[in-house]
């Protein structure tokens, strides 16, 4: 198992810097709370990064899965009640 595998490019991060390896990205999320590392998504980025660094699974799928969780964790839009109601536009 190797957690000082690096990602091709540095994956941003939304409070602190860039994770460069798997590790930086656990070290991140073991930082958060718990209540937000509880969260679907980013149970499924810690499992990503398990399978990475175990060479089960691509580093690109860890990478996919961290963007995706912040994408869903940090954008007020995806979050608000009213976007997740709200009916898909229908054209002609």
């Amino acid at each position: 198992m190797s957690w000082d595998r690096p990602f091709d490019q540095p994956v941003p991060m939304p409070r602190g810097a860039a994770a460069r390896t798997l590790r930086d990205a656990a070290n991140y999320i073991k930082k958060m709370p718990k209540s937000e590392r509880d969260k679907a998504e980013w149970r499924l980025v810690i499992q990503m990064l398990i399978d990475a660094a175990e060479d089960v699974a691509p580093m690109l799928f860890a990478k996919w899965a961290i963007l995706y969780a912040v994408e869903q964790s940090f954008n007020p839009a995806l979050n608000d009640p009213y976007w997740r109601r709200r009916k898909p536009m229908r054209y002609r």
